[in-house]
């Protein structure tokens, strides 16, 4: 019997064939210099991919957890604050403010964006507000797997009751709102380069965006044990969350790219969402918004649709994953944080029924036509 290859769920190997000799050649210049901490590459990365995103500075960092952590040490942020964060994401997200001593506040998502509502945002502030034992100290909106949030009306709830608004774009690298990168569009913002994302390293890594000289130096300063005049000279209590020479010099390539990707992307999410519209619900992605689609969702009519189209793709050799199985509010590690009034029906009912197909800018057209034919056959 002959074995069946399996699909790449995100295609990585094909990616690193495109962009080999780019990227074998930049390895090998780190190799070269053994500039592995903090080498040349990684200011000429941060400052690449500042003016990509369309901010004055990026601060290159060790994850995008870490980028999150950054940003909540750099606005004090700890015992006795509220962060405010959708209900649907990935525990980094807020884990590190946690981690601090704040509170995370979770809110039902948007049902077509699947990002934070800002309608329920503005009622789990005044919930905290009106309770007086947490202060609100942020709002963390998360470019839910490449789709950014609606910052407009998110600008206008932090700036009514006075709060930071952090943008977690790390699934939204290559996105853009209005005209504007995903990065750029809080009042600070944080990426991860996790090897999957849209732009992804060889390992960890993740930056900071800020257009505050004051703030970027203040980041840069944290990231390397709260130095002052050298890491010899510690002024604060920081972390050892450096962006690895050898993960910049891998990703120059990959950023010279991204555009082309991000177009590419679009092609492949028009094609499925002509297949596979009048059987699943296709994303939503807003009017002048474009989507990094990080990952490619749908929705099935219900828990058991969806867990046979899983099957059904499985026996195929093609994976089916699901972005997030469980909402943050049932998480164990969160049991006692406040709820307020809501039921996070939205959340709860896109965590039953979401699955992603494999996708990426190097999706083929072959291995596509297979996965719409398994999923049509349902």
């Amino acid at each position: 019997m002959q074995e069946r290859n399996n699909m790449e769920f995100i295609d990585l190997k094909a990616q690193y064939r495109a962009l080999k000799n780019e990227i074998d050649q930049n390895i090998s210049r780190v190799l070269e210099d053994t500039g592995f901490i903090m080498g040349r590459q990684v200011e000429e990365f941060e400052e690449k991919l500042a003016a990509y995103v369309g901010v004055k500075y990026a601060v290159g960092c060790s994850s995008g957890t870490d980028a999150l952590q950054l940003i909540y040490m750099a606005h004090g942020i700890g015992a006795g604050d509220a962060v405010f964060c959708p209900d649907m994401t990935f525990v980094a997200s807020v884990e590190p403010a946690f981690m601090l001593g704040a509170e995370p506040v979770f809110c039902d998502i948007d049902k077509d964006t699947y990002n934070i509502s800002p309608d329920s945002l503005e009622r789990q502030i005044r919930a905290v507000t009106a309770k007086g034992e947490l202060k609100p100290r942020a709002v963390v909106a998360v470019d839910f797997i490449g789709n950014p949030a609606d910052y407009d009306k998110l600008r206008e709830i932090t700036e009514k009751y006075g709060i930071l608004l952090i943008e977690d774009a790390a699934q939204g690298t290559g996105a853009s709102y209005k005209g504007r990168k995903c990065g750029s569009l809080g009042d600070i913002g944080a990426t991860s380069f996790f090897p999957s994302k849209p732009l992804g390293c060889y390992g960890d890594g993740g930056a900071v965006f800020t257009d505050s000289e004051e703030m970027r130096d203040l980041l840069k300063s944290l990231r390397v044990h709260g130095k002052g005049s050298s890491k010899y000279d510690n002024i604060r209590i920081g972390m050892n969350a450096r962006l690895d020479t050898l993960q910049a010099a891998i990703m120059l390539p990959k950023l010279a790219v991204l555009d082309e990707e991000i177009a590419r992307r679009q092609e492949i999410a028009a094609r499925y969402d002509a297949a596979l519209k009048d059987r699943f619900v296709i994303p939503y992605i807003g009017e002048n918004t474009i989507s990094s689609y990080a990952q490619y969702a749908l929705l099935a009519e219900d828990r058991m649709h969806r867990d046979e189209a899983r099957t059904k793709l499985q026996e195929e050799g093609i994976p089916a994953i699901v972005y997030y199985p469980n909402p943050m509010h049932r998480m164990k590690v969160f049991a006692g944080c406040f709820t307020g009034d809501e039921n996070f029906e939205n959340t709860v009912n896109y965590a039953d029924r979401t699955f992603s197909v494999p996708f990426s800018a190097y999706l083929t057209k072959e291995d596509q036509e297979k996965i719409i034919e398994v999923l049509q056959a349902l």
